[in-house]
């Protein structure tokens, strides 16, 4: 999956770089936070001096990653590098207040990313959708570089492995992530330890919003969707970093094909926003749309956030899910319309 072309690309964008900027996307997930780490240590490896940078807090639970403390926050981050390394991140804007245009425009980026929505903004752009997680793709480049898969970054990436796959239940889990995933645990990874960690894990504070936010779930037209306002998640004592895998309850639903979840956020210009979470069952696809609206993402699994109130947001998105799912369901077997 990594060709002997894009792997020269890459080297020669790496060889003269002393002082790399690696970046993620906001809101980071497992995959977003496990690949910029597993990355800083490829680069350590190599003799370079990464900079690990991230827009917000890291979700309950990956703090624990080693290395994870060395992620700084945007103020932290210079302007001036010899190399940025964008990685799981499948637009600029994904970057957020990281990457600063009037600093950063005129630096060498490298893309490094499994989304099938990925725009190619990068000098170089190794875009591989048929990884199921970017750090799967982390796993055939330290191969390349003679990075030895073992002790902190065999244990990153297989939490970029874990977290995308839901422990190896999405659709896109193969024999090549099972096989990457098995050559980081023979490496030293503990997939029990990973998984109680980033999966199995709970706040209390997060079982009172769920009880809140899944009571008003509704169901229509086979796409099930629920809201999160700000007011509940002060209510509850969150603070809405932690993952409560929302959509992965909702697309479980027999009677859907597709879920969404709507969080309500303030945009960094102080005006609402909301956070749209798309899920797809097999056999439907929630990218294409999520991409018209600016977002991203995998055909199972995608995103965007929209300027509005939720009621506004909710009142524009549903209908264009629900015309997605009637359209898709057209000539699948036994696929109720």
């Amino acid at each position: 999956m990594l060709t002997p072309d894009m792997l020269s690309l890459i080297q020669y964008a790496l060889a003269p770089a002393q002082r790399v900027l690696c970046i993620s996307h906001v809101g980071p997930d497992g995959d977003a936070i496990g690949s910029l780490v597993g990355m800083g240590w490829i680069l350590h490896a190599l003799g370079k001096e990464p900079t690990l940078a991230l827009q917000d807090p890291l979700p309950d639970g990956f703090d624990e990653m080693p290395g994870a403390a060395k992620i700084i926050h945007a103020e932290q981050v210079a302007a001036t590098y010899d190399l940025i390394v964008c990685l799981d991140s499948s637009s600029p804007d994904r970057m957020g207040r990281i990457f600063r245009p009037d600093d950063h425009d005129a630096i060498p980026m490298v893309v490094v990313d499994h989304h099938v929505t990925n725009t190619n903004f990068g000098d170089v752009n190794w875009v591989e959708p048929r990884c199921a997680a970017t750090c799967q793709m982390l796993v055939y480049l330290a191969q390349e570089l003679n990075v030895p898969l073992t002790g902190p970054l065999a244990e990153c990436l297989l939490t970029g492995i874990v977290t995308d796959t839901l422990c190896f239940r999405t659709s896109n889990t193969d024999a090549d992530v099972l096989a990457a995933a098995t050559l980081l645990i023979q490496g030293g990874a503990d997939l029990a330890a990973i998984t109680a960690r980033t999966l199995n894990r709970r706040r209390f504070t997060t079982l009172k919003l769920l009880a809140i936010v899944l009571a008003d779930t509704q169901l229509v037209q086979r796409v099930i969707w629920t809201t999160i306002s700000r007011a509940q998640l002060a209510e509850t004592g969150n603070e809405s970093g932690e993952d409560m895998q929302l959509n992965s309850m909702l697309i479980a639903t027999r009677e859907a094909d597709i879920s969404a979840t709507f969080t309500e956020k303030l945009a960094d210009d102080g005006t609402p926003a909301v956070e749209c979470s798309f899920r797809a069952k097999p056999g439907f696809d929630v990218s294409k749309l999520a991409y018209e609206l600016g977002g991203g993402g995998h055909p199972p699994a995608s995103g965007c956030t929209l300027p509005g109130s939720l009621d506004q947001v909710v009142a524009r998105v549903v209908p264009l899910l629900q015309e997605a799912q009637s359209r898709q369901a057209i000539g699948q077997t036994g696929a109720p319309v």
